[in-house]
């Protein structure tokens, strides 16, 4: 299975609806970050995703973004092929 890592915050519904769509494919997150704890993280993410939302979601070292993303991603039937590398 792909590794999944997301960038989050405590109170983020966007996030919420994110892990609820890859816990309906059978999958879980394997590290949570939580960039209003650490803004070194924020930082990062900011960086690697060139956006300032969260959540902005990797599957192994693809940039899928935020929720709309996964959904888009998961609408189009990409995302399981993602997920089963």
């Amino acid at each position: 299975m792909a590794k999944i890592l997301m960038y989050s915050t405590r109170f983020c519904p966007y996030c919420v609806r994110a892990e609820q769509l890859l816990h309906s494919k059978g999958v879980n997150i394997d590290e949570k970050i939580m960039i209003d704890q650490d803004h070194e993280q924020m930082r990062i993410m900011m960086e690697r995703s060139k956006r300032r939302t969260v959540p902005q979601i990797f599957i192994d070292d693809y940039h899928v973004g935020g929720f709309d993303d996964l959904k888009a991603l998961d609408e189009a039937g990409d995302l399981e092929p993602l997920l089963a590398k």
